[in-house]
């Protein structure tokens, strides 16, 4: 004979498994909020498909940590067309936002008269229309966009001309700060090693690599700031790889062969050179021509490394107090 619980053909009842509470939980996903404003990342130096791709790549991977934000590509020296400038983009940007509030204000003034006719709720209606349409002034403006310049380190003539392009596009977006120091930029000039062969992948592996190097320059681009800002991060690489790691500008004529010289005199003999850099701020051929004139093997710049996307996502989330699951690199505390 069955239970009250259990089906008439006496098979047992699947329950359905209770929430677990607690911090073992699950955290929901965090999504961009409604109406947030557009991330527009600034791509510095002259655009080619292959910056384009490494763009819309770091962006993709933005999207992913946030769902739900409008993100779009400014190009710093694009050419308007195939490359929209960030001035442009940020116009755009500005007069799609508006259109969309148009859209709304249109539809809520229909819904408004085609609600029930009586006085009372025909005057409140009105009023909650009248409001949706009422434009916005002061502290009630809503922010277009943040800029964010694809820059891994401190570039003063680089910042000047995206602060110079988000000023002149009249739209009150603001510009934040650049991507590092920061210790993922580490670990990703680590990887880039790695793929060369320059570097183990992991210490904690018991292997060698043959043409590891035991001691890297680091090399920036935006004058001694940057240099200062690469000095931080090569102290966090050195303790991942236990070599010698110092900074030298690629835009300061001679810069990286001395500082390989430095290395040879305090006993490092096979050097590589590790661009703490994305790539598209790089003018082509310059640093392989630093590399060749020290002596040097050189990494690829960082490039699309996961990170760099995160590292955009933090820092848009940031500046607008959008809470953010804790990793264990940091990230959320940036």
């Amino acid at each position: 004979m069955s239970s009250p619980t259990d089906p008439d053909n006496g098979l047992p009842v699947r329950m359905p498994r209770p929430r677990r509470p607690g911090r073992h939980r699950k955290p929901e996903p965090v999504v961009a909020p409604e109406n947030a404003p557009a991330l527009v990342l600034a791509v510095p130096g002259t655009p080619s498909g292959a910056v384009r791709s490494i763009a819309e790549e770091i962006l993709s991977i933005a999207r992913s940590e946030l769902p739900g934000m409008d993100a779009r590509i400014g190009y710093v020296e694009g050419d308007g067309e195939e490359y929209p400038t960030l001035g442009g983009v940020l116009t755009q940007t500005a007069a799609d936002q508006q259109a969309a509030e148009d859209r709304a204000a249109e539809l809520a003034a229909v819904e408004a008269a085609a609600i029930d006719d009586s006085a009372e709720a025909g005057q409140a209606d009105a009023e909650a229309a009248a409001a949706r349409q009422a434009p916005k002034t002061g502290a009630e403006e809503r922010l277009v966009a943040l800029v964010i310049p694809l820059l891994a380190g401190p570039d003063a003539a680089g910042m000047r001309q995206i602060r110079q392009a988000v000023l002149s596009s009249g739209t009150g977006a603001e510009l934040t700060d650049v991507l590092g120091p920061h210790p993922l930029l580490a670990e990703g000039v680590h990887v880039k090693l790695s793929e060369a062969g320059l570097a183990r992948a992991d210490r904690a592996r018991l292997f060698t690599v043959a043409t590891a190097a035991d001691g890297i320059i680091l090399a920036s681009v935006g004058g001694e700031e940057a240099v200062q800002a690469a000095g931080i991060t090569g102290m966090l690489l050195a303790a991942r790889l236990a070599v010698p790691v110092l900074a030298a500008g690629l835009d300061e004529a001679g810069a990286v062969a001395r500082v390989a010289e430095q290395l040879r005199e305090a006993g490092s003999q096979q050097l590589a050179v590790a661009p703490c850099l994305i790539g598209p701020e790089v003018p082509e051929g310059l640093l392989d021509a630093a590399a060749a004139e020290a002596g040097c093997a050189v990494a690829e710049p960082l490039g699309a490394y996961p990170a760099v996307g995160k590292l955009v996502a933090s820092t848009y989330a940031a500046k607008l107090g959008i809470p953010q699951q804790q990793s264990p690199q940091g990230l959320a505390a940036r």
